[in-house]
């Protein structure tokens, strides 16, 4: 990439503009809007469909749409969607294969022309999930093709966080309501009595091809600290922590802990947690055919380590409870996925608190097995000074 350009402001006219020049260039804009009582993910064909004037109130097991008077458009958390199901669909097809009257089978891979994205409003949590995802599904030996074809033809246009949710824990993870590096544009918005406008900052040459299309003008330092000082205290705003400590550690400690009991008491398996994570990649492959017998496809699909079948070997399934279920999920999450991937595989988006039926909170789960390990290593060191 070239020098990258100096901060750029837009006005609402400018973000109308910038999504008119998306779909110029043919492509797909999807982006946050309202629909069915909720802030979803959607093709958006003009910026009037963003949620202009909406907010959220979120709790464990708990969304409601909130109006707001400032009438921002990016004043909202993580909905239940994640980019996940654009770049990593729930199901996709790998391949058919035909029986002639002959008797040779044709086999046909499916390869169909992807859509070229543009995610308009990727917060900082999803920009990081889907780094991780390009490092779990296209970095190692056996890549997922289809995911490569439609990640190379993304463009990336963050939203830096500014209010954040009760369920998010970001900070807490190793990253934060700023935009990580790996966006092509990254927007900041601003409402205040000086007006509507998004601080915009190129991150890529594409990037910085799309803002010479759309009318802007030169950010004036006052803007700059205004946003900046707007990204700062959200991180002081975090609705929920994980305990600061080591997480790979605590969980490889905490596999006989007692608490796995009590949140398996609570736990209904539904695999909700692992379908709005914007990190869970698990797949399963099911084979589809026809009545003749004569065609048969074969699709690959989402599952979920809370699924019975995903571990069944001869003989059942090797993980049978929730509680060894629940414990798989998690302590692959926040800790084992370092060993795999050398990263933690949680970016604090708070989607898995907030989506969980039962209202199950991974930060007091972690805080609780914590807690559990920290009592019993004091009561192990009162036994060793009785001896």
């Amino acid at each position: 990439m070239t020098a990258p350009a100096a901060p750029a402001l837009l006005d609402q006219d400018g973000l109308n503009a910038l999504v008119a020049a998306l779909v110029a260039q043919g492509r797909t804009v999807i982006g946050p809007t309202v629909r069915d009582g909720a802030i979803v993910l959607a093709e958006l064909t003009s910026a009037d469909a963003l949620p202009y004037g909406w907010g959220v109130e979120l709790d464990a097991g708990r969304y409601r749409l909130a109006p707001r008077e400032d009438g921002a458009a990016f004043a909202h958390s993580a909905g239940p969607q994640s980019w996940k199901s654009y770049l990593h669909p729930s199901r996709e097809q790998l391949w058919s294969a035909d029986r002639t009257p002959e008797g040779p089978v044709s086999f046909t891979p499916q390869e169909p022309e992807v859509p070229s994205y543009a995610f308009l409003g990727v917060r900082p949590c999803d920009l990081r999930a889907i780094a991780i995802q390009d490092r779990v599904l296209t970095g190692g030996r056996y890549a997922d093709d289809g995911y490569g074809r439609r990640r190379c033809k993304a463009l990336l246009i963050a939203v830096e966080c500014t209010e954040p949710g009760a369920t998010c824990f970001c900070v807490s993870t190793g990253g934060g309501p700023a935009a990580d590096p790996g966006y092509d544009l990254a927007l900041t918005e601003i409402v205040d009595e000086n007006g509507h406008r998004f601080l915009a900052r190129v991150g890529s040459d594409e990037g910085a091809e799309l803002l010479d299309r759309i009318p802007h003008r030169t950010a004036d330092p006052v803007t700059q600290g205004t946003a900046d000082a707007a990204v700062d205290a959200a991180r002081d705003r975090m609705g929920r922590s994980l305990p600061p400590v080591d997480l790979h550690t605590l969980m490889g400690a905490s596999l006989t802990a007692e608490r796995w009991d009590d949140v398996a008491a609570r736990c209904l398996t539904c695999g909700n947690c692992t379908m709005v994570c914007p990190t869970c990649f698990c797949t399963t492959t099911e084979e589809v055919t026809d009545l003749t017998g004569d065609h048969t496809e074969r699709w690959q699909r989402w599952d979920s380590c809370f699924d019975l079948d995903f571990s069944r070997l001869h003989g059942g399934p090797v993980r049978s409870s929730a509680r060894s279920r629940y414990r798989q999920w998690l302590t692959h999450k926040l800790s084992t996925w370092y060993d795999q991937f050398g990263t933690s595989g949680c970016v604090g988006c708070g989607r898995c608190i907030t989506w969980c039926p039962a209202g199950i909170d991974i930060t007091e789960e972690v805080a609780a097995l914590d807690a559990e390990q920290a009592q019993h290593a004091e009561h192990a060191d009162l036994g060793t000074e009785t001896d």
